[in-house]
């Protein structure tokens, strides 16, 4: 389905009067700020869409397809990507799974991609799945398995995964290992590291010029007593090893509870070794959920580094780092849901743009924990939505996505074209 720009006019037509007297009162508000330049900056950012999260998601233990009209090939995808990001202005980009997701003419693909305005993000590889076709099983890990065989059979699907992503014009790859133990004596650790990163060496050797390695990090699950990438230290430690082009990514639901994420934010970023995002939110683990539906305030203190950090080493806000959702979900139709996300995160980048910067070190400075809290907290408590809603208006989207999707009966409309039982290739 394909939103025509005068259906988007007409819904903005509606909503106008409300929405400029919100923005100007904001704008009174907030006079002492130069308003302009953060609207082009939320302008500007972007956060790709993972292909994977398309379809209706699955828990642990089941899957049920609800929604119905779910893309059945990566074409439709990047048709549902397209929807988006006419809606939102703010989707301009696709990561692919590979082999959930396998390109069949890249020159194809980056036509159709562009007619919607969208480029194509990192590319993921997947060595926690055995395929049909392979040779051996990855059962008792990939990169760090015992057997040389399987590590070759790793290693050369990710160089095959970064040759489809040379074609379509990506520049990163992103690696999550599943790879660990499930009990004590099962895994001798220092062999099990080596084994990875002599496996990493290989495939960062593939690697193009421009070209990035994102080496992703969790706690637990699959593997319940070790993961050979556990934690940010280990992550930092192998792209530490691997070289420029190596960097840690970070998935907020990859932690532990409580784990503070924003001071892991800001010490990667410091390092030079931040490489990117993948968002979404989480109650007790990795639970996948909306980007900002459990604790919004944690993903505002993680912009608030990350703007700081990036304006203290000059880094482009949008092109610096790689932003990309992560979600899966069983209950929500998968559309309403990333336009949840990629609100919420926005909104966040905007507060994060908001805070004054120079009174917040001059309480640092002084000790003024008070005056500190109330800085961030003022602005977080601030309603920042018109903000958001007008880059939305300045880059021809929707200034109320999930309402012009509604309205438009988006979901009927892709029921009637693909089917009520399709199912999306992925989770």
């Amino acid at each position: 389905m394909k939103i025509e720009h005068n259906q988007i006019e007409q819904h903005n037509d509606s909503l106008l009067t409300s929405h400029q007297r919100k923005l100007n009162n904001l704008k009174a508000d907030w006079s002492h700020l130069d308003i302009e330049s953060i609207i082009q900056k939320l302008v500007d950012f972007q956060i790709a869409i993972p292909s994977w999260a398309l379809g209706t998601g699955g828990t642990r233990f089941g899957r049920f397809a609800i929604t119905g009209g779910e893309p059945r090939t990566i074409e439709e995808k990047i048709e549902d990507v397209g929807l988006l990001h006419a809606l939102n202005g703010a989707s301009g980009s696709i990561s692919l799974h590979i082999p959930w997701d396998i390109p069949q003419n890249a020159t194809e693909l980056k036509a159709l991609a562009s007619s919607y305005g969208l480029t194509f993000d990192a590319v993921n590889s997947n060595t926690f799945q055995d395929q049909a076709d392979a040779a051996h099983s990855y059962k008792f890990g990939s990169l760090q398995n015992v057997n040389k065989a399987i590590r070759k059979q790793a290693i050369e699907h990710n160089i095959e995964v970064i040759k489809q992503g040379v074609a379509l014009d990506s520049n990163a790859l992103t690696v999550w290992l599943a790879d660990g133990s499930c009990f004590p004596g099962q895994l001798n650790f220092r062999k099990a590291f080596e084994n990875t990163l002599e496996s990493l060496e290989e495939i960062y050797s593939a690697l193009p010029e421009d070209w990035k390695m994102f080496v992703e990090y969790k706690a637990f699950e699959p593997n319940f007593y070790s993961t050979t990438v556990g934690d940010w230290g280990q992550s930092l430690l192998y792209a530490s090893k691997l070289g420029k082009k190596a960097y840690t990514l970070v998935d907020l639901g990859h932690h532990l509870p409580n784990a503070n994420i924003e001071q892991i934010v800001s010490l990667l970023l410091m390092e030079g070794k931040l490489g990117g995002f993948h968002f979404n939110d989480s109650k007790y683990g990795d639970d996948d959920l909306t980007a900002g539906s459990i604790k919004p305030y944690q993903l505002f203190l993680i912009f608030n580094e990350l703007v700081e950090g990036m304006d203290a080493k000059g880094m482009n806000h949008a092109k610096d780092l790689g932003w990309m959702i992560d979600a899966s979900h069983n209950v929500k139709d998968p559309l309403e849901d990333l336009l949840q996300s990629v609100e919420a995160i926005m909104l966040a980048y905007a507060q994060a743009l908001f805070v004054d910067r120079k009174a917040l070190i001059e309480a640092q400075e002084t000790n003024d924990v008070a005056k500190a809290q109330e800085i961030l907290q003022n602005t977080f408590r601030s309603d920042l939505r018109s903000i958001v809603a007008e880059a939305r208006l300045r880059a021809g989207a929707a200034l109320s996505p999930i309402g012009l999707y509604r309205n438009l009966s988006c979901r009927n409309n892709l029921v009637q074209q693909r089917g009520q039982k399709t199912v999306a290739t992925g989770l």
